[in-house]
Protein backbone atom coordinates (compact mmCIF):
# COMPACT_ATOMS: atom_id res chain seq x y z
CA UNK A 1 0.00 0.00 0.00
CA UNK A 2 2.83 2.00 0.44
CA UNK A 3 3.71 2.56 -3.07
CA UNK A 4 -0.37 3.78 -4.01
CA UNK A 5 -1.75 7.48 -3.70
CA UNK A 6 -3.31 7.65 -0.31
CA UNK A 7 -6.66 9.44 -2.03
CA UNK A 8 -9.09 7.21 -4.03
CA UNK A 9 -12.18 8.40 -5.76
CA UNK A 10 -15.49 6.46 -4.69
CA UNK A 11 -18.92 5.96 -6.36
CA UNK A 12 -22.21 5.43 -5.03
CA UNK A 13 -24.98 4.97 -7.41
CA UNK A 14 -28.26 6.26 -6.17
CA UNK A 15 -30.98 4.81 -8.49
CA UNK A 16 -33.81 1.66 -9.48
CA UNK A 17 -33.61 -0.57 -11.85
CA UNK A 18 -36.22 -1.28 -14.29
CA UNK A 19 -38.02 -3.37 -11.85
CA UNK A 20 -37.95 -6.98 -12.23
CA UNK A 21 -36.36 -6.93 -15.55
CA UNK A 22 -33.11 -8.32 -16.05
CA UNK A 23 -31.86 -7.28 -19.24
CA UNK A 24 -33.22 -3.74 -19.33
CA UNK A 25 -31.62 -3.43 -15.42
CA UNK A 26 -28.02 -4.94 -16.48
CA UNK A 27 -28.06 -2.59 -19.96
CA UNK A 28 -28.69 0.39 -16.83
CA UNK A 29 -26.05 -1.01 -14.93
CA UNK A 30 -23.78 -1.32 -17.31
CA UNK A 31 -24.50 2.60 -18.36
CA UNK A 32 -24.08 3.46 -15.12
CA UNK A 33 -20.67 2.02 -14.22
CA UNK A 34 -19.04 3.12 -17.28
CA UNK A 35 -20.62 6.60 -16.35
CA UNK A 36 -18.85 6.59 -13.35
CA UNK A 37 -15.67 5.63 -14.83
CA UNK A 38 -15.17 8.17 -16.96
CA UNK A 39 -15.74 10.32 -14.10
CA UNK A 40 -12.60 8.54 -12.63
CA UNK A 41 -14.41 6.32 -9.77
CA UNK A 42 -12.23 3.27 -8.66
CA UNK A 43 -14.56 1.64 -7.04
CA UNK A 44 -18.53 2.46 -7.52
CA UNK A 45 -21.01 0.85 -5.35
CA UNK A 46 -24.45 -0.24 -6.22
CA UNK A 47 -27.55 -0.56 -3.36
CA UNK A 48 -29.27 -4.07 -1.90
CA UNK A 49 -30.43 -6.12 -4.86
CA UNK A 50 -30.01 -3.27 -7.48
CA UNK A 51 -30.99 -6.16 -10.13
CA UNK A 52 -33.79 -6.75 -10.89
CA UNK A 53 -35.04 -5.14 -7.86
CA UNK A 54 -35.58 -5.51 -3.93
CA UNK A 55 -38.80 -7.19 -2.79
CA UNK A 56 -40.63 -4.27 -1.79
CA UNK A 57 -44.33 -6.67 -1.82
CA UNK A 58 -42.85 -8.32 1.31
CA UNK A 59 -44.02 -5.57 3.66
CA UNK A 60 -47.24 -4.67 1.78
CA UNK A 61 -48.67 -8.13 0.38
CA UNK A 62 -50.11 -11.11 1.74
CA UNK A 63 -48.64 -14.48 0.71
CA UNK A 64 -51.39 -14.88 -1.85
CA UNK A 65 -50.52 -11.86 -4.02
CA UNK A 66 -46.79 -11.88 -3.03
CA UNK A 67 -46.35 -15.78 -4.73
CA UNK A 68 -46.89 -13.68 -8.26
CA UNK A 69 -44.46 -11.55 -7.70
CA UNK A 70 -41.68 -13.67 -6.24
CA UNK A 71 -41.97 -15.86 -9.48
CA UNK A 72 -41.52 -13.16 -11.57
CA UNK A 73 -38.12 -12.37 -9.16
CA UNK A 74 -37.02 -15.68 -9.28
CA UNK A 75 -37.11 -15.62 -13.46
CA UNK A 76 -35.46 -12.48 -13.38
CA UNK A 77 -32.72 -13.28 -10.89
CA UNK A 78 -28.97 -13.69 -11.58
CA UNK A 79 -26.77 -16.37 -12.20
CA UNK A 80 -23.28 -16.61 -11.20
CA UNK A 81 -21.70 -16.67 -13.63
CA UNK A 82 -23.97 -16.16 -16.24
CA UNK A 83 -24.17 -13.39 -19.53
CA UNK A 84 -26.01 -11.23 -17.16
CA UNK A 85 -22.65 -11.23 -14.81
CA UNK A 86 -20.43 -11.62 -17.80
CA UNK A 87 -21.58 -7.85 -19.27
CA UNK A 88 -21.35 -6.48 -15.81
CA UNK A 89 -17.89 -7.69 -15.63
CA UNK A 90 -17.24 -6.25 -18.72
CA UNK A 91 -18.87 -2.77 -18.00
CA UNK A 92 -15.97 -2.67 -14.79
CA UNK A 93 -13.49 -3.20 -17.59
CA UNK A 94 -14.54 -0.76 -19.96
CA UNK A 95 -14.15 1.68 -16.58
CA UNK A 96 -11.61 0.27 -15.06
CA UNK A 97 -13.12 0.29 -11.50
CA UNK A 98 -13.92 -2.27 -9.38
CA UNK A 99 -17.65 -2.37 -9.14
CA UNK A 100 -19.79 -3.58 -5.40
CA UNK A 101 -23.04 -4.83 -7.64
CA UNK A 102 -26.50 -5.43 -5.57
CA UNK A 103 -28.13 -8.48 -6.47
CA UNK A 104 -30.91 -11.32 -6.32
CA UNK A 105 -28.90 -14.13 -7.20
CA UNK A 106 -30.36 -17.33 -8.14
CA UNK A 107 -28.65 -20.86 -7.56
CA UNK A 108 -30.95 -23.94 -8.15
CA UNK A 109 -34.07 -23.29 -6.53
CA UNK A 110 -33.00 -20.56 -3.98
CA UNK A 111 -32.56 -16.87 -4.07
CA UNK A 112 -29.82 -15.21 -2.05
CA UNK A 113 -29.44 -11.10 -1.45
CA UNK A 114 -25.69 -10.86 -2.85
CA UNK A 115 -22.89 -8.45 -3.30
CA UNK A 116 -20.44 -9.33 -6.27
CA UNK A 117 -17.20 -8.03 -6.09
CA UNK A 118 -15.87 -7.24 -9.97
CA UNK A 119 -12.47 -6.40 -10.71
CA UNK A 120 -11.17 -3.69 -13.39
CA UNK A 121 -9.98 -6.99 -14.81
CA UNK A 122 -13.91 -7.86 -15.60
CA UNK A 123 -13.64 -10.98 -13.70
CA UNK A 124 -16.36 -11.71 -10.89
CA UNK A 125 -13.89 -12.28 -7.63
CA UNK A 126 -16.10 -12.33 -4.79
CA UNK A 127 -19.88 -12.72 -4.08
CA UNK A 128 -21.14 -12.00 -0.40
CA UNK A 129 -24.51 -13.44 0.42
CA UNK A 130 -26.31 -11.80 3.62
CA UNK A 131 -25.83 -14.32 6.27
CA UNK A 132 -29.50 -14.11 7.41
CA UNK A 133 -32.50 -12.59 5.62
CA UNK A 134 -34.66 -9.81 7.93
CA UNK A 135 -37.65 -10.42 8.70
CA UNK A 136 -40.21 -10.58 6.53
CA UNK A 137 -37.12 -11.34 3.98
CA UNK A 138 -36.63 -14.79 4.80
CA UNK A 139 -39.83 -15.64 2.84
CA UNK A 140 -37.68 -14.96 -0.06
CA UNK A 141 -34.01 -15.13 0.90
CA UNK A 142 -31.84 -18.26 1.73
CA UNK A 143 -28.99 -17.40 4.14
CA UNK A 144 -25.33 -17.21 3.27
CA UNK A 145 -22.45 -18.90 5.32
CA UNK A 146 -18.81 -18.68 6.25
CA UNK A 147 -17.29 -18.25 2.98
CA UNK A 148 -19.31 -15.06 2.97
CA UNK A 149 -17.33 -13.00 5.46
CA UNK A 150 -14.32 -11.61 3.76
CA UNK A 151 -12.41 -8.51 2.10
CA UNK A 152 -10.80 -8.08 -1.12
CA UNK A 153 -7.48 -6.27 -1.70
CA UNK A 154 -8.13 -4.08 -4.14
CA UNK A 155 -4.14 -2.76 -4.46
CA UNK A 156 -5.14 0.64 -3.04
CA UNK A 157 -7.31 -0.50 -0.34
CA UNK A 158 -8.47 -3.53 1.27
CA UNK A 159 -12.65 -3.34 0.84
CA UNK A 160 -15.78 -5.05 2.47
CA UNK A 161 -19.26 -4.96 2.42
CA UNK A 162 -22.50 -5.88 4.59
CA UNK A 163 -26.02 -5.58 3.56
CA UNK A 164 -28.76 -3.62 5.28
CA UNK A 165 -29.10 -5.04 8.84
CA UNK A 166 -26.38 -7.53 8.99
CA UNK A 167 -24.59 -4.21 10.34
CA UNK A 168 -26.42 -5.08 13.58
CA UNK A 169 -24.56 -8.41 13.82
CA UNK A 170 -21.35 -7.07 15.77
CA UNK A 171 -19.08 -10.16 15.28
CA UNK A 172 -19.71 -9.98 11.73
CA UNK A 173 -18.25 -6.20 11.42
CA UNK A 174 -15.92 -6.78 13.55
CA UNK A 175 -14.51 -9.72 11.36
CA UNK A 176 -14.06 -7.25 8.68
CA UNK A 177 -12.22 -4.70 10.64
CA UNK A 178 -9.89 -7.45 12.06
CA UNK A 179 -8.87 -8.72 8.50
CA UNK A 180 -7.95 -4.94 7.78
CA UNK A 181 -11.29 -3.59 5.86
CA UNK A 182 -10.51 0.36 5.02
CA UNK A 183 -13.52 0.96 2.70
CA UNK A 184 -17.08 -0.35 3.62
CA UNK A 185 -19.86 -0.76 1.13
CA UNK A 186 -22.78 -0.43 3.29
CA UNK A 187 -25.71 -1.25 0.91
CA UNK A 188 -29.49 -0.83 2.13
CA UNK A 189 -33.06 -0.71 0.12
CA UNK A 190 -34.93 2.61 0.05
CA UNK A 191 -37.01 1.92 3.15
CA UNK A 192 -37.68 4.95 4.23
CA UNK A 193 -40.22 5.08 1.47
CA UNK A 194 -41.81 1.81 1.68
CA UNK A 195 -44.22 3.10 4.31
CA UNK A 196 -45.81 -0.63 4.76
CA UNK A 197 -42.41 -1.76 6.35
CA UNK A 198 -43.01 -1.05 10.24
CA UNK A 199 -39.75 0.29 10.47
CA UNK A 200 -40.08 2.35 7.40
CA UNK A 201 -40.05 5.81 10.10
CA UNK A 202 -37.01 5.14 11.77
CA UNK A 203 -35.04 3.10 8.64
CA UNK A 204 -32.76 6.70 8.37
CA UNK A 205 -32.01 6.72 11.65
CA UNK A 206 -30.95 2.63 11.30
CA UNK A 207 -29.04 3.11 8.98
CA UNK A 208 -27.18 6.35 9.53
CA UNK A 209 -26.16 4.73 13.18
CA UNK A 210 -25.30 1.37 12.53
CA UNK A 211 -23.30 2.62 9.47
CA UNK A 212 -21.90 5.40 11.70
CA UNK A 213 -20.68 2.73 14.37
CA UNK A 214 -18.74 0.48 11.95
CA UNK A 215 -16.92 3.63 10.50
CA UNK A 216 -15.64 4.36 14.14
CA UNK A 217 -15.49 0.93 15.83
CA UNK A 218 -13.94 -0.51 12.41
CA UNK A 219 -11.77 2.57 11.69
CA UNK A 220 -12.79 2.51 8.00
CA UNK A 221 -14.28 5.12 5.32
CA UNK A 222 -18.01 4.21 4.55
CA UNK A 223 -20.11 3.80 1.45
CA UNK A 224 -23.83 4.36 2.66
CA UNK A 225 -25.69 3.41 -0.42
CA UNK A 226 -29.45 3.00 -0.69
CA UNK A 227 -31.82 2.53 -3.40
CA UNK A 228 -34.73 4.70 -4.51
CA UNK A 229 -38.57 3.66 -5.20
CA UNK A 230 -39.51 4.42 -8.80
CA UNK A 231 -42.84 5.65 -9.99
CA UNK A 232 -42.88 1.82 -11.98
CA UNK A 233 -42.19 0.28 -8.74
CA UNK A 234 -45.06 2.01 -7.04
CA UNK A 235 -47.39 1.29 -9.96
CA UNK A 236 -46.03 -2.23 -10.20
CA UNK A 237 -47.15 -2.90 -6.21
CA UNK A 238 -50.49 -1.51 -6.35
CA UNK A 239 -50.76 -0.57 -3.25
CA UNK A 240 -54.24 1.35 -2.10
CA UNK A 241 -53.93 5.13 -1.57
CA UNK A 242 -53.29 5.49 2.52
CA UNK A 243 -50.55 5.15 4.89
CA UNK A 244 -49.06 2.16 3.71
CA UNK A 245 -48.27 3.14 -0.12
CA UNK A 246 -44.59 3.84 -0.94
CA UNK A 247 -43.74 6.91 -2.47
CA UNK A 248 -41.40 8.04 -5.18
CA UNK A 249 -37.79 8.33 -4.41
CA UNK A 250 -36.23 7.79 -0.90
CA UNK A 251 -33.13 6.38 0.09
CA UNK A 252 -29.82 7.76 1.48
CA UNK A 253 -26.84 8.06 -0.03
CA UNK A 254 -23.22 9.67 0.96
CA UNK A 255 -20.04 8.50 2.42
CA UNK A 256 -18.44 8.41 6.14
CA UNK A 257 -15.38 9.18 7.47
CA UNK A 258 -13.86 6.81 9.99
CA UNK A 259 -14.85 9.31 12.48
CA UNK A 260 -18.56 8.08 11.63
CA UNK A 261 -19.43 11.73 10.45
CA UNK A 262 -20.87 12.39 6.80
CA UNK A 263 -17.93 13.64 5.02
CA UNK A 264 -21.36 15.90 2.95
CA UNK A 265 -24.90 15.80 2.82
CA UNK A 266 -26.31 12.21 2.35
CA UNK A 267 -28.27 12.64 -1.39
CA UNK A 268 -31.77 11.70 -1.13
CA UNK A 269 -34.58 10.91 -3.64
CA UNK A 270 -33.60 11.61 -6.84
CA UNK A 271 -31.64 9.42 -9.30
CA UNK A 272 -27.96 10.42 -9.00
CA UNK A 273 -24.23 8.96 -8.57
CA UNK A 274 -22.29 10.58 -5.66
CA UNK A 275 -18.37 10.72 -5.46
CA UNK A 276 -16.27 11.37 -3.22
CA UNK A 277 -12.58 11.36 -2.57
CA UNK A 278 -11.43 8.98 0.45
CA UNK A 279 -7.80 10.41 1.86
CA UNK A 280 -6.93 6.23 3.57
CA UNK A 281 -3.72 8.45 5.11
CA UNK A 282 -6.75 9.32 7.38
CA UNK A 283 -7.39 5.88 8.85
CA UNK A 284 -4.12 5.93 11.00
CA UNK A 285 -5.18 8.61 13.05
CA UNK A 286 -8.02 7.50 13.78
CA UNK A 287 -6.41 3.70 14.75
CA UNK A 288 -4.26 5.78 16.71
CA UNK A 289 -6.71 6.48 19.02
CA UNK A 290 -7.83 3.26 19.31
CA UNK A 291 -7.30 0.43 16.89
CA UNK A 292 -10.20 -2.09 17.33
CA UNK A 293 -8.71 -5.43 15.83
CA UNK A 294 -4.64 -3.99 17.09
CA UNK A 295 -4.02 -2.15 20.04
CA UNK A 296 -7.15 -1.70 21.10
CA UNK A 297 -8.17 -5.31 21.21
CA UNK A 298 -8.45 -8.07 24.18
CA UNK A 299 -7.81 -11.60 22.65
CA UNK A 300 -6.72 -12.32 26.60
CA UNK A 301 -10.62 -11.57 26.89
CA UNK A 302 -12.62 -12.04 24.08
CA UNK A 303 -11.54 -14.05 20.94
CA UNK A 304 -14.00 -15.92 17.99
CA UNK A 305 -13.56 -17.61 15.08
CA UNK A 306 -15.29 -17.47 11.60
CA UNK A 307 -16.64 -21.38 10.35
CA UNK A 308 -15.84 -21.28 7.10
CA UNK A 309 -17.48 -24.91 6.33
CA UNK A 310 -20.34 -24.71 3.68
CA UNK A 311 -23.81 -25.10 5.02
CA UNK A 312 -25.14 -26.95 2.16
CA UNK A 313 -27.71 -30.29 2.28
CA UNK A 314 -25.06 -32.04 0.35
CA UNK A 315 -21.25 -32.00 0.54
CA UNK A 316 -18.39 -34.15 -0.61
CA UNK A 317 -17.05 -33.49 2.95
CA UNK A 318 -17.61 -35.98 5.94
CA UNK A 319 -16.87 -35.28 9.98
CA UNK A 320 -14.94 -38.16 11.07
CA UNK A 321 -14.82 -39.80 14.16
CA UNK A 322 -12.64 -37.56 15.78
CA UNK A 323 -14.23 -34.47 14.64
CA UNK A 324 -12.05 -33.55 11.37
CA UNK A 325 -13.31 -32.56 8.67
CA UNK A 326 -12.08 -34.43 5.69
CA UNK A 327 -13.01 -35.38 1.73
CA UNK A 328 -14.30 -38.36 0.42
CA UNK A 329 -11.77 -37.92 -2.17
CA UNK A 330 -8.92 -37.58 0.24
CA UNK A 331 -9.71 -39.21 3.00
CA UNK A 332 -7.51 -38.61 5.49
CA UNK A 333 -6.76 -34.80 4.40
CA UNK A 334 -7.41 -32.03 6.31
CA UNK A 335 -10.04 -29.40 4.18
CA UNK A 336 -7.94 -25.93 3.32
CA UNK A 337 -9.53 -23.12 4.17
CA UNK A 338 -10.07 -20.56 1.66
CA UNK A 339 -7.78 -17.19 1.98
CA UNK A 340 -9.97 -14.50 3.86
CA UNK A 341 -8.44 -11.50 2.11
CA UNK A 342 -8.97 -12.67 -1.09
CA UNK A 343 -11.54 -15.09 -1.61
CA UNK A 344 -12.00 -14.83 -5.34
CA UNK A 345 -14.87 -17.45 -5.20
CA UNK A 346 -16.91 -19.82 -3.45
CA UNK A 347 -16.29 -23.49 -3.29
Amino acid sequence: MANTPSTVKVAAVHAAAPFLDLDAGVAKACDLIREAGRAGAKLIAFPETFLPGYPYWIWSHTTKYAAPFFAELYANAVELPSDASRALGEAAREAGAWVCMGLDEKEGGTLYNTQAWFSPAGELVARHRKLHPTNAERTVWGRGDGRDVFVVDTGFARVGGLICFEHSMDLNRYALSALGEQIHVAAWPAINATHADPNAGNFDHYSRTLSAAHAICAQTYVIVVQGRISEEIVERLGVPEGPDAPTVGGGMTGFMGPDGQWLSEPHRDDEAIVYADLDLGVIAFAKYFADGAGHYARPDVFRFGVDRTPQEPFTTQRVSALGEVVTLEERGAEVEAPSVLSVLARD
